[in-house]
């Protein structure tokens, strides 16, 4: 809609004033009675040009282009602020555990049967489970520990290659290098080499007794005959030392715990492995496979 613009009331403003001096003047009208409403005329024209004279936001611009139309009814609006576009996190950002390195409180040498682990579970492991391999006692790992709970995978630290042929032995299946030390050895705050170092010491630190060494044929005992046989051959180590545990609901030696300081020194387990291992062997005797 088009709307009158101020010139126009410019040019009727001299006219209006004449014709009304001379009508004022036949009806004998004092000029000085006459200020007061010609000013009233220009105050009034003035209000009526204000009023007309369209402020600068409703000022009709060049008609956008199509593209620049759709996009102008496409825009956000302005009290709306967009969503901040965000970097998808990368493994190295986020934190491989909760559980600082080095921090825990003691730690549990695991010793797995080795003729219940085939027997159970070891049917695809052809390096530990061969015919012919005889094993015993084996290193499953070393674990720190805290009196309640345990850490686990600490740090995205990867083993050096090559590594598992410097420590050849150690372990009775190479799988194990990676998975333990990923999962445990993460949290000793030790280097690989120092975390294997320590393995191997305190493996070799513990006397086997010679019933447990290769038994040809299966035998049955009790968890209390089992520490009271490694307290023994083992001097330094407590009673509460060595932890038995059993599979099969009680019916066969599966694993011994074997508590340390961190030093390596021997350390009865905590409250918390001792019960649950005596919940494992809850009954009267269990069976004690032999190798092959």
């Amino acid at each position: 809609m088009s709307t009158p613009h101020p010139s126009k009331h410019l040019l009727l403003r001299p006219i209006l004033i004449l014709i009304a001096l001379m009508l004022l003047s036949l009806a004998c009208v004092d000029l000085a009675e006459l200020e007061p409403i010609v000013e009233e005329v220009f105050s009034a024209l003035e209000t009526s040009e204000m009023a007309a004279e369209p402020p600068e936001s409703a000022v009709p611009t060049a008609a956008p282009s199509n593209q620049a139309a759709a996009i102008t009814e496409t825009a956000a609006p302005t009290d709306m602020v967009p969503p901040t576009a965000t970097a998808e996190p990368t493994a190295a950002a986020i934190p491989a555990s909760l559980y600082p390195p080095g921090d825990f409180d003691f730690l549990v040498m695991s010793l797995s049967w080795s003729p219940d682990y085939c027997a159970t579970s070891g049917q695809n492991d052809a390096q530990q489970c061969s015919i012919g391999r005889k094993l015993a006692f084996v290193l499953h790992g070393l674990w720190p520990q805290y009196e309640d709970g345990w850490p686990q995978y600490c740090s995205n630290e990867e083993l050096p290659y090559g590594i598992e042929e410097d420590y050849a032995g150690l372990f009775p299946s190479d799988k194990l290098y990676d998975h333990e030390w990923e999962k445990h050895g993460t949290c000793s705050g030790l280097s690989p080499e120092g975390y294997f170092d320590l393995s191997a010491l305190i493996k070799e630190s513990v006397v086997i007794p010679p019933a447990y060494q290769s038994p040809e044929e299966p035998f049955r005992t009790t968890a209390e005959d089992l520490q009271e046989a490694f307290t023994l051959a083992n001097p330094d180590f407590d009673p509460e030392t060595v932890a038995v545990r059993c599979s099969s609901s009680g019916r066969y030696l599966k694993e011994l715990f074997v508590c340390f300081e961190k030093d390596g020194d021997p350390r009865p387990c905590s409250d918390e492995i001792l019960k649950n291992a005596a919940r494992s062997c809850g009954r009267d005797d269990f069976l004690v496979r032999n190798i092959r």
